[in-house]
């Protein structure tokens, strides 16, 4: 019985007795009625009441607490994050504060944001798995990073209209991290960033996967030339290891007798503010001084590489497409090229679709349409940026993208200054879309063409011969139109762009005109010209 019907029975008991009392006790009655259904109605809304079990943790925690539900058990609820549909596993999250272990209760509610539903009363009524996860971890974006806290998984029967109460206690811990085991062509190292370190007051690490080459432990007087490879976002160090299995294509690619010999190192992409770009950032701090002044120069001097300019190599797609192309411009002589695919936005005029210097709002084109952030090999929109935006606020600390750690994250928090409030500065708003143009004039620093235009003449000998991109016209995140604005400055430059810039009509996102071995043979060929 929902609360309009409790009003009109208890009305009409009122009426039928109403000859017998006075006005005053009839409007009282009511009153009372009304306000006992709309207490009732308060108490039986659906809610999770969260709690930490004693003995898990000994200070009070702050963090962002997350109420993940799915339909199926496996996976975990809280493994269930990356879809981003309207028919994604739906999501709960907020702020929490003080948060004692046997003491406070979080509450998650229809007060909470949530994604994709609107509303916690708009969730879909029937069984559920439901995991809630409290993350504290400030040094990677992850939701499952070490020291996080998450509950035992519950099954569970939901209608919003019904009400009720999920009680949840967070019980276990994530545990901390472990290097994998390293094998005769696989190895890792994890390195205290004395720069990072610096920058944030707190012990930061940098992690790497490297795949040496066939006959390595053999040939002990031979040195290699370095290929620094950037995944897509978020790419983990670990991957080395997935490269590397047993019956990979990849492996036996690696070993064949005609693949060059190299060294090939695999950055991490996790970082405080999720992805860092491996770039220097006002918010995510000097990653590409701790790259090139930290990290490269141990794996050169542990690893038995050539070490020099010349012998360093850049590759790598989608957010590694981007890094490796501007580490090769940010970097001109430190590295000998790059050979990147389908890069993140090479010119923020297309930042995907939007313009951010001209447009006034980014979720809305001029005539009022949401924008599309990803398409099918068909054309047609998969997602828009409003709905990719509102999962990251959900992510995020202050119901901000800004802070999810996803894509739109990484890179507000590697382009933007930082506020007043020590976060980074929203290029829009995360509701609204309402771009800053103030806060779009700094990104400049970080346009890739912007950068070589007004400084080409000084680049141009730098890069001679180093700069070498590719993708799909069809690309799943419009990241051709970027590439298009970069190559109408670049082919048209003076001095001349010695490099190659190749575009596929068909070609979607992950599209690649040659295999990695040819790459690697045009990158030793290049080792072995600049060397003499």
């Amino acid at each position: 019985m929902n609360s309009t019907e409790q009003k009109t029975i208890v009305s009409e008991a009122v009426r039928k007795h109403n000859k017998t009392l006075s006005p005053a006790v009839v409007s009282f009655l009511l009153s009372v009625s009304i306000f006992s259904i709309y207490v009732s109605a308060q108490t039986t809304a659906l809610k999770f009441e969260t709690t930490i079990a004693r003995g898990t943790v000994s200070a009070p925690q702050k963090g962002r607490l997350f109420i993940f539900l799915n339909r199926q058990a496996e996976p975990e609820p809280r493994f269930a994050d990356g879809d981003v549909s309207l028919d994604a596993p739906p999501m709960l999250a907020k702020d929490v504060e003080n948060f004692e272990a046997g003491k406070t209760t979080a509450v998650i509610d229809n007060n909470s944001i949530s994604y994709p539903i609107k509303n916690l009363a708009d969730l879909p009524a029937g069984d559920y798995f439901v995991q809630a996860l409290f993350d504290t971890n400030n040094d990677l974006s992850s939701l499952n990073a070490p020291g996080n806290l998450y509950s035992a998984v519950q099954k569970v029967t939901l209608n919003p209209k019904n009400g009720g109460t999920i009680k949840l206690e967070l019980s276990k811990i994530v545990p901390p991290e472990t290097l994998p085991a390293e094998t005769e062509f696989i190895k890792f190292i994890k390195m205290q960033s004395a720069l990072l370190t610096k920058f944030y007051g707190r012990p930061i690490y940098l992690r790497v996967g490297i795949v040496l080459p066939r006959d390595y432990e053999k040939e002990t007087s031979r040195r290699y030339p370095l290929l620094i490879n950037i995944g897509g976002y978020g790419s983990k160090f670990t991957r080395a290891q997935r490269l590397m299995s047993d019956q990979s294509n990849f492996r036996k690619s690696w070993l064949a007798d005609d693949t060059p010999r190299m060294i090939s190192v695999y950055l991490d992409g996790d970082g405080p503010y999720g992805d860092s770009y491996q770039l220097n950032s006002t918010n995510s701090g000097p990653y590409g001084d701790a790259l090139t002044q930290e990290l490269i120069p141990q794996i050169e001097k542990q690893f038995r590489a050539v070490g020099t300019p010349g012998s360093r190599f850049l590759t790598g797609g989608s957010t590694g497409g981007w890094v490796s192309t501007a580490l090769q411009i940010f970097y001109p002589d430190y590295f000998n090229g790059s050979w990147s695919g389908f890069p993140d936005p090479m010119d923020f005029r297309a930042y995907q679709l939007v313009d951010i210097y001209q447009d006034d709002n980014a979720y809305a084109n001029k005539n009022g349409f949401d924008r599309p952030s990803a398409r099918t090999a068909n054309g047609d929109t998969e997602f828009t940026m409003r709905l990719e935006c509102q999962k990251e606020n959900v992510l995020g600390a202050g119901d901000s993208y800004t802070m999810s750690g996803g894509q739109w994250g990484a890179w507000n928090a590697t382009y933007s200054p930082r506020g007043a409030d020590g976060k980074p500065v929203p290029l829009w708003d995360a509701k609204t879309g309402k771009i800053n143009h103030a806060v779009a004039e700094q990104w400049k620093k970080y346009d890739l063409r912007y950068i070589v235009e007004q400084n080409w003449k000084e680049l141009a000998p730098k890069l001679n011969g180093k700069l070498h991109i590719w993708v799909g016209e069809a690309d799943d995140y419009f990241l051709n139109n970027g590439v298009h604005l970069f190559d109408d400055f670049i082919s048209k430059a003076e001095p001349k762009f010695n490099g190659w810039i190749i575009y596929s009509r068909t070609g979607r996102h992950g599209w690649m005109p040659k295999t990695a071995a040819e790459i690697m043979k045009e990158m030793m060929q290049r080792f072995e010209q600049t060397s003499k």
